[in-house]
Formats: C-alpha cells, structure tokens, sequence
C-alpha cells in the first residue's frame, strides 16, 4: 500500500485527540520471567489527566514530530515517533506523518504518559488511514512498543496481568477524586525493578471481591515497587502520610514512581488539599483529577 490510500491524493485534515494518564490502584509483582520480564497483578484506571495530539497524514514519506515539553527528544528516542514507525512498517503505508504533541502528564511520573501517547499515534494513524490495521494488530504493536500501552488502546479500568498485556476491564468502578503530587525528580524504572526482591509469589488482591465494595480502598492499594522506591526517596513516605491526614481513604505511589495520590470520596476535599500542597510542598507538582470512566484516546 502507498500513498493511495490517502484517495485524492491530498493531505487528510489533523486529527486531534486527547489520551489520559493512568494511575495504578494496587501493583504485585509476582515473579520475574526467563526473558528478564516480571509478571504482574495490577488494576491499572486512566484519569482526567491528558496530554493533547494533533496527527496528519500526506503524501511524502517520513515522520516529523514536535512537541511543547522542551526536554523531549523529538525522534527516535520518543514513543510516541516509534509508534508512527511501526505502524506504517506494519500497514505497508509509506506517506508523511506529523504529530504535534502537547504535554500535560508530566514525564518521568509512573503515570504512563508515554505509553499513552503512543496508542494514541496507533489509533489516530489508523483512523486516519481508514482502518489499516485490525484491532488485535494494533494491540500487537501495542505491546511491541511497551507493556503500558496496550491498556491505552482501550483507556477503561482494567485488570492487568501477565506483563501488563493481559486486560480484563473492571466495570462499575467510582468516579474517584484523586490528589496527585509528582516530586521534583524521576525514577528508573530499570532500576526499580531491577533493585526488587521478590517475595509475593501469587496475587493477593482480587478483583472482584474489590469490586463488591470499592470504597474499601485501604485494603488494596498496595505497590510492591515500594519497597524500593520509598527506601531510596523518603519524601515519597512524608507524602503519603501527609495525604492520609488530609482525609484521604488511601495514597499509593503510582508506577515505579515518583507520583504519589491520594484518593478522596468528596472532590472538594481533594481540591483543598491540593491548595495546602502548594504551600507545604512548593517544589512539587500536583493537580486534582478524576477516574475516568469513558473510553481514553477520544476526539477532540
């Protein structure tokens, strides 16, 4: 296929979508795999947190992309110009990309905005190509691209297992208020993993004896990366704390790190505690946002 598939031979009008964050409501990590992966039990939910894109196709070859965050590279080195790559490796399709990208997630935070971003380039080239790829090949290069992104192809609550490519949405899950802080430095998550001891074995947390009463959140949120994390950065922990006190039902560290939220059951709570963070943690990032519900890379 070439760039006939564009029809008129014209430049296909920008698609703009919007891809969210996510935050991990409990991660176990239950053992690690002969080819180096660790095999997880996560419930993984997107929130109203989203960075913005803006994809175009035209006749021409190669990818451009460019991006507000000045400290992303613009290149190979960024999912989400991998993502472009493949698939047009993968659809046989040689015509120009543009990809403009704004970001809101901040970079570095165990929040996946990366792995987000790079669904959203998958779908949005293949919206734009009229449907090249089928579902299970665009979760294929998914996953091919990171074990993250595969959750955001489909951007609703799910139980991820095995690496993080095995979903089973998770329905009925509130609207929960969530308080995020992000410290002012990042986290490997090579170096996370790779510093981990593995103690769990089998999965603990089940998802829908959770799902009976997921307002007891006390009982689940739990991250065996923070065993490593918090050890090395203790500020994660004052965080923590600090939320608990605010009234928040339970704080996780989300990710390798270093994002740490809080949720709340009333937004206002929520929100008044983030004020408080802009004064007791100034060098910090923080926001409200909500769980979301609906579906992740949507139309602008």
């Amino acid at each position: 296929m070439d760039d006939s598939v564009l029809k008129d031979g014209g430049p296909r009008s920008p698609l703009r979508l919007s891809v969210p964050a996510k935050v991990n409501l409990w991660l176990e990590v239950l053992r690690k795999r002969d080819d180096g992966y660790h095999e997880l039990s996560s419930l993984m939910v997107p929130v109203g947190l989203r960075d913005h894109l803006e994809v175009a196709v035209r006749p021409g070859s190669g990818i451009e992309l460019t991006c507000d965050h000045p400290e992303l590279p613009v290149d190979e080195r960024n999912l989400a110009w991998c993502a472009a790559r493949l698939f047009l490796e993968s659809a046989g399709v040689e015509v120009r990309v543009d990809i403009r990208l704004e970001k809101n997630i901040p970079v570095g935070a165990g929040m996946g905005g990366g792995s987000a971003d790079a669904a959203g380039v998958l779908l949005g080239l293949n919206r734009l190509l009229a449907g090249s790829l089928s579902m299970d090949r665009l979760e294929e290069l998914a996953l091919a691209l990171g074990a993250d992104v595969p959750f955001f192809l489909h951007g609703t609550s799910a139980l991820a297992t095995g690496i993080g490519e095995r979903l089973e949405k998770a329905d009925g899950l509130p609207n929960y208020p969530l308080l995020l802080v992000k410290p002012p430095f990042s986290v490997s998550t090579r170096w996370v993993y790779q510093s981990l001891k593995l103690t769990r074995g089998e999965s603990r947390i089940n998802l829908r004896t959770f799902l009976a009463c997921p307002w007891r959140l006390a009982e689940v949120m739990e991250n065996d990366l923070e065993s490593v994390t918090l050890r090395e950065y203790p500020l994660l922990s004052e965080l923590k704390d600090w939320m608990l006190k605010q009234g928040a039902l339970g704080a996780l560290m989300s990710g390798s790190g270093p994002t740490v939220f809080g949720v709340f059951r009333e937004r206002s709570r929520a929100e008044e505690s983030f004020a408080l963070v802009q004064e007791a943690w100034k060098d910090c990032w923080a926001t409200v946002a909500d769980v979301l519900g609906s579906p992740g890379a949507e139309p602008e």
